[in-house]
C-alpha cells in the first residue's frame, strides 16, 4: 500500500506539475507564477517546520537518535544542497527570456545565453529535471514510509515549487527543441523520472528504517533550502502595498494548506 502511494504521489508531483504548469503557460496565466512563487513557499517551510522535523524528532526518540545529530543532518543538508546548487546538479541553470516566466532564478540565471543560443539547452534542461526529479522523488518517499499525510504534503509541496519552474522549461524547450509541440512530452517523461526516484528512495528508506529520522531531517533541508535560497529571493521585490499584500497572502496560503491538509487526514 504504501509503494502504491509513493507511485501515485511521485507522479502527481513529477508530471501532474508539468501538465500545470502547460495549462498555465499555453493559458498565457503567466501572472499567476508569482503567486505560485509564494504559495510554493509557504508550502515548502510548512511542511519542513510543522510536518518533516517534527515527524523525524518523533521517530528519533523511538529510535534513540539524539537532536544533536538531527540539527547536525539538517546543517550538512543545507550546506550539501548549497554545493550541488553551486556545482549544477541539483538545479540546471538557464535564464529564460521572460521574467515573469521563470522559477528558481538563481539556478537559471547562468547558461541560457549558452545554451539557448546554440540550441543545446533544451537537453541540458530535461537532463536537469530528470535529476532533480529523481532526488525528488526520494525525498517524497522518505515521507510516506513516516506517515501518508507526510507523504501527501510533501507531494504537493514538491509540485507548488516545480510549477513555476516547469513553466520556464517549457518556454526555453519550445525555443531550442527542433521540434517544439515535442516539449511538453519529453518534459512529461523527466517528471516521470520521480516516481523512479520514490522507487529507490522506498527500498532505500526500506533497508536503512533506523535512519528514517535522517531521511526526514534531509528532505527537510532541501525544501528550506529551496524556499529560502531560491523562491523568497525572488520575492523580495520592491512591490506596491496592494502586491505586497497579495505576496502575503499567497505565502500565508501555503502555510494554511499544508496545515489544514494535516489536520483533514487526522479526521
Amino acid at each position: 500500500m504504501t509503494l502504491l502511494l509513493i507511485l501515485v504521489g511521485t507522479l502527481v508531483a513529477g508530471m501532474g506539475s508539468v501538465w500545470l504548469a502547460a495549462l498555465l503557460a499555453y493559458a498565457l496565466l503567466s501572472r499567476f507564477t508569482q503567486h505560485l512563487l509564494s504559495l510554493a513557499a509557504g508550502a515548502l517551510l510548512a511542511t519542513a517546520f510543522t510536518r518533516l522535523l517534527p515527524e523525524a524528532f518523533e521517530h528519533a526518540a523511538e529510535a534513540g537518535l539524539s537532536a544533536q545529530l538531527l540539527f547536525a543532518v539538517l546543517l550538512m543538508g543545507l550546506v550539501f544542497f548549497f554545493l550541488l546548487d553551486k556545482a549544477e546538479l541539483w538545479h540546471h541553470g538557464h535564464e529564460h527570456g521572460h521574467d515573469h516566466d521563470h522559477a528558481h532564478s538563481h539556478d537559471h540565471s547562468h547558461h541560457h545565453g549558452a545554451h539557448g543560443a546554440h540550441g543545446g539547452g533544451g537537453w541540458a534542461v530535461l537532463l536537469g529535471d530528470s535529476v532533480h526529479a529523481f532526488g525528488d522523488g526520494i525525498l517524497i518517499a522518505a515521507a510516506f514510509v513516516a506517515d501518508w499525510r507526510l507523504g501527501v504534503a510533501s507531494a504537493l509541496a514538491v509540485m507548488t515549487h516545480e510549477v513555476p519552474h516547469h513553466i520556464g522549461d517549457l518556454v526555453v524547450l519550445r525555443q531550442t527543441l527542433s521540434q517544439p509541440k515535442g516539449a511538453l512530452l519529453r518534459l512529461s517523461m523527466a517528471g516521470a523520472v520521480t516516481a523512479l526516484g520514490g522507487l529507490v528512495g522506498y527500498g532505500l528508506v526500506g533497508a536503512f528504517e533506523a535512519y528514517l529520522p535522517l531521511f526526514l531531517v534531509v528532505a527537510a533541508s532541501s525544501f528550506i533550502y529551496v524556499a529560502l535560497a531560491d523562491l523568497i529571493p525572488q520575492l523580495q521585490k520592491r512591490l506596491s502595498p496592494r502586491e505586497t499584500t497579495a505576496q502575503v497572502a499567497w505565502l500565508l496560503a501555503g502555510i494554511v494548506l499544508v496545515s489544514m491538509l494535516g489536520e483533514l487526514a487526522l479526521h
